[in-house]
């Protein structure tokens, strides 16, 4: 009776319960997935991003413009990264005193309102 148990205990792998055996990932390289073919054996091909105020030739970018600021504010209230939105770094920098000041006189959010 004994040897039972034990013969039970080490084909289970102690106290823990038997979770199967790991299938191997169906996905090249990893959790992350493999970058190059995708699918169809296509490459991804991302457009280059441009400033939007360079190709409109806007010199300045006025605060109480809430209309143009808005497209800027993420819908959480976070001004979106030149990374994202595509902007130039000046531009960047005067859009985020734009956002700023129109925050500050209560034209756009601070935060989203839950």
């Amino acid at each position: 009776m004994a040897d039972e148990t034990r013969a039970s205990e080490s084909s289970s792998g102690g106290d823990r319960p038997d979770r199967g055996e790991r299938r191997p990932s169906s996905r090249p390289g990893g959790p992350g997935g493999g970058r190059e073919g995708g699918a169809g054996g296509r490459k991804y091909f991302r457009r280059k991003k441009v400033c939007r105020f360079c190709v409109e030739k806007v010199d300045d970018i006025n605060y109480k413009d809430v209309k143009m600021l808005h497209a800027f504010v993420a819908e959480r209230g976070k001004i979106v990264p030149r990374r994202i939105s595509g902007v130039c770094a000046p531009h960047q920098r005067r859009l985020t005193d734009a956002i700023k000041k129109a925050r500050n006189i209560a034209l756009l959010p601070f935060a989203a309102q839950f």
